[in-house]
């Protein structure tokens, strides 16, 4: 009896097991993914065009998952190889390190943790089960691994100097480096404490969201419960923000955030994920008077690829990028596409040429095309990026 009480038990402790590895891969195909659909017809001009093109995205939350960025995966929008294939040159990682149960666009609080347990499920290290904090160094380091193992294929840039030098590689050939930065959803982050803005830093951090789905200690998130402006720890962070060339995001912000940062800053700010509430009024957007204030300040607002444009498809982003131009100007819109952040697309990272057919479907002029899948981006980043 006992012999079949250890097989037993030996069966058991194996399906754990085979559940613990194949667990992190099940959570993410329910999450997130691109919805079934016929190969997106883009004619040969198109791909020549698109090919021309420096693509660049603000925003992807792809380190938070389980999978080898430098291999091609089924699962989720972004991975090396795709962002080879959709000849992107340009890709900001945002590192995730809290987000609410039940998260929606209209009320969350900070009471409850999803990062948490798929922390557990990840193995990450200890460190990062207790820290917000330890959680975005830790993807941070991932996004370094990546880099030290592929560098013709990834490179981690921290500065003007290393973006001109990614793009010069890309232009010479016959490697095409991506050009990586780093970001941070949400500057709860810092565990409350500046110092750790210090580390951020030091590990390559260029952008730091104020606010995810939840109120934290520098103001009230777009999704929150206050609704409130900056705190005077906010304003604290914004200054240290700015002195270090570390570009401020409002992408989640509440209002009056916005406009709290606006009235202080002395730098452009983005929006690195949004729609348009002229074609979609979600409650996900922010105004378009609001929006307007942010590119007279000279800021980028960088537009997504889920349902906070409503329609999803290529040429729903087409009309959230022709709205987009219509209300800020060319020089001021972006892509932020929200990839693997949680979210569910019609295409991935290597069908964007898809999204240059639309535009040259929709009578986007060839300069504007250029400006709106990367060239904004280019201009952006050289200007407000520290030089070296």
């Amino acid at each position: 009896m006992s012999r079949w009480i250890g097989i037993t038990l030996a069966v058991g402790i194996a399906g754990l097991l085979l559940l613990f590895v194949l667990l992190p891969g099940i959570v993410e195909q329910v999450a997130q993914g691109v919805v079934p659909h016929a190969p997106h017809e883009v004619s040969p001009a198109a791909r020549e065009r698109h090919a021309g093109l420096v693509v660049a995205d603000w925003h992807a939350d792809s380190l938070l998952w389980h999978r080898d960025l430098l291999t091609e995966s089924d699962r989720g929008h972004v991975d090396f190889p795709r962002l080879d294939a959709g000849n992107v040159a340009i890709q900001v990682f945002t590192a995730v390190t809290q987000s609410p149960r039940g998260q929606n666009y209209d009320s969350n609080d900070a009471s409850s943790d999803n990062v948490s347990a798929l922390v557990v499920v990840q193995r990450w290290p200890l460190r990062t089960w207790s820290s917000l904090a330890e959680r975005a160094l830790y993807q941070a380091e991932r996004l370094e691994g990546y880099a030290s193992k592929a560098p013709d294929r990834v490179v981690v840039v921290k500065s003007a100097a290393d973006l001109r030098r990614v793009l010069d590689a890309r232009r010479r050939g016959p490697t095409r480096p991506v050009a990586a930065l780093l970001g941070i959803e949400g500057a709860h982050a810092l565990d409350g404490d500046l110092d750790n803005l210090d580390r951020f830093d030091a590990a390559g951090f260029r952008m730091i969201g104020l606010q995810h789905f939840f109120d934290n200690r520098l103001g009230g998130s777009l999704h929150g419960k206050s609704r409130q402006g900056l705190t005077d720890f906010g304003r604290q962070v914004v200054r240290a923000l700015e002195a270090r060339h570390i570009l401020v995001d409002v992408a989640h912000s509440s209002p009056r955030v916005v406009e709290d940062v606006l009235a202080m800053a002395t730098r452009p700010v983005v929006v690195s994920h949004t729609g348009i509430s002229a074609v979609c009024p979600s409650p996900r957007n922010l105004s378009d008077a609001l929006m307007q204030k942010i590119a007279r300040a000279g800021g980028l607002v960088a537009v997504g690829f889920w349902d906070a444009i409503c329609d999803t498809s290529p040429s729903g982003v087409a009309r959230a990028l022709r709205a987009a131009i219509d209300l800020l100007g060319e020089d001021h819109v972006a892509l932020g596409s929200d990839f693997d952040g949680g979210t569910w697309t019609t295409f991935d990272a290597a069908e964007l040429a898809a999204v240059t057919q639309a535009l040259i479907d929709a009578g986007f002029s060839d300069t504007e095309i250029e400006k709106v899948m990367g060239g904004n981006t280019v201009r952006f980043l050289l200007a407000q990026l520290p030089e070296n």
